[in-house]
């Protein structure tokens, strides 16, 4: 059912990160080269917003629209493909187009709207919105170009679907999302501490529809947020990759389901699966016809959104860490060691003989957004003094409930007391979010992973610069902000990954 182990996503990393003489090897190579590459061309382009910059030596001339909108972008490529990747975060999504070399051609950026339903926002009808908007968004001479799509969405976000007709059978349960009643029978049949025994797991979100739902459930399929979205451009429902899929409980050590879960009524609901970047199928004719793409254009498994930030910034051996500071604050850590804990939020994904150890708290931009502006977040930072610790004690969230490093649904947010400077107040949550991150990697430590060495910095928190010397401080290690920042670039390093293994 599973696609083999040694396709993993790993196989898309430099070859520095193992010295395997596997198949993909190649690619290893090819990788490492456009790490390397892209480093010395980032430093031309991507250090400002400037609507045109070229590479003469390869006839290339793109722009970058700092994803505030459209990309204006006029493109002489050598070698005529391009690969496509999309991110699906928690506020928004962005796209990324790279070629061979991994140097990006186009990028743009669109926020979610708020379609309503009622009391509730319509996520169905507005990432499907998001989705077809982002296409539209990629400029003409572009779309007949690429080769492949991937994405990546949020982990556990989770959507149950007619498997004959691809209606929604319940609204979606977002990643943050947690169904207590359902714990105790998933802890009653999983193993102690398992990585589905959290409130907000994929399973616990399976196993809460099926008791309360009334709809047929003879059909019913699971699908996570990328693989839905993937879906609505090839076709083929019920396809998922087993980084998405651990949370429902898959086992990617031995590349299967495991028994327990198997052997529960419930199993014909999961999807099948495939390693992340694997090639699913071309594009449904209408999508083709639509936006432009290629007759033999192909759609990719995907992955998660920490995942796909993990391997766009290129780290590559164990104790190097990514932390994606977006809406939420998630941590990936290079280890030797797999771990898995319930009890504090710890999972891990494998990456070839290695494993990406971490966990996601709310944490997170989210609550910056709830009591600052953009505006003021830049003025106020400015006025910061990173190397000062504050006093004030806090433990920021957007709304009740925690996932890791504390696994607690009924968390409340601590942001009190407030000080009348503004400045201060920053100061004391973004010292709070960096504790929190601290906290995390010393959890992984303790529980036996490699230890951390190094952290790179992914999403929008790592371009605040005051913040990072803060979290440099707390967390007593070197922090940069990584290569590539955004989730979208590891998305379309994965679709590049598909084609090369065809």
């Amino acid at each position: 059912m599973a696609a083999s182990i040694h396709h993993s996503i790993c196989s898309i990393l430099p070859s520095s990160y193992q010295h395997s003489t596997s198949p993909t090897s190649h690619f290893h190579n090819l990788v490492y080269k456009i790490i390397i590459r892209s480093r010395s061309i980032s430093r031309t382009v991507f250090s400002n917003n400037i609507a045109d910059k070229s590479k003469s030596r390869r006839g290339i001339r793109f722009g970058r629209n700092s994803f505030k909108g459209n990309s204006t972008i006029d493109v002489e490529i050598e070698e005529k493909k391009v690969y496509l990747g999309m991110d699906f975060g928690t506020s928004g999504a962005r796209y990324a187009i790279i070629d061979k070399e991994g140097i990006i051609h186009s990028e743009g950026k669109r926020d979610y709207p708020l379609f309503m339903s009622g009391d509730s926002v319509d996520w169905v009808r507005s990432w499907k919105t998001t989705l077809f908007s982002l296409l539209e968004s990629i400029p003409i001479t572009l779309r007949s170009l690429i080769t492949s799509i991937s994405i990546d969405g949020t982990s556990a976000t989770t959507l149950i679907l007619d498997g004959k007709t691809g209606e929604a059978l319940a609204r979606p349960l977002l990643y943050n999302e947690s169904c207590p009643h359902a714990l105790p029978i998933v802890k009653s049949i999983a193993p102690s501490n398992h990585t589905v025994c959290s409130g907000s797991s994929t399973l616990c979100k399976l196993i809460s529809w099926w008791i309360s739902s009334d709809s047929s459930k003879e059909s019913a399929v699971l699908m996570h947020q990328a693989d839905w979205l993937l879906w609505l451009l090839h076709g083929k429902i019920g396809v998922s990759d087993y980084n998405n899929a651990l949370k429902v409980g898959y086992d990617p050590e031995v590349d299967s389901y495991p028994p327990w879960l198997k052997s529960q009524p419930y199993s014909h609901v999961l999807p099948t699966i495939q390693a992340p970047g694997t090639i699913i199928s071309t594009l449904k004719e209408d999508i083709r016809t639509k936006f432009g793409f290629p007759e033999d254009c192909v759609a990719c498994t995907g992955t998660t959104d920490s995942i796909a930030a993990f391997l766009a910034a290129g780290a590559t051996q164990p104790g190097k860490a990514v932390t994606s500071l977006g809406s939420t604050l998630a941590i990936k850590l290079l280890s030797t060691t797999r771990i898995e804990d319930a009890r504090f939020g710890v999972y891990s994904h494998r990456l070839d003989d290695k494993w990406l150890v971490g966990g996601a708290s709310n944490t997170g931009g989210a609550v910056l957004r709830q009591l600052f502006s953009d505006e003021q977040l830049e003025k106020l930072s400015k006025q910061i003094n990173p190397m000062e610790a504050s006093s004030l004690d806090y433990y920021p969230l957007p709304a009740e409930g925690e996932r890791f490093p504390i696994a607690d649904p009924k968390m409340l947010p601590r942001l009190n007391p407030r000080p009348e400077s503004d400045v201060a107040y920053l100061h004391g949550i973004l010292e709070s979010i960096a504790r929190i991150e601290a906290k995390g990697y010393t959890l992984l430590k303790d529980l036996g992973a490699t230890q951390v060495e190094e952290v790179f910095t992914a999403g929008g928190g790592s371009k605040n610069e005051k913040w990072t010397k803060i979290r440099e401080r707390v967390l007593g290690l070197p922090v940069s902000r990584a290569l590539q920042t955004e989730a979208a670039y590891g998305a379309a390093l994965l679709a590049l990954r598909a084609t090369r293994e065809r």
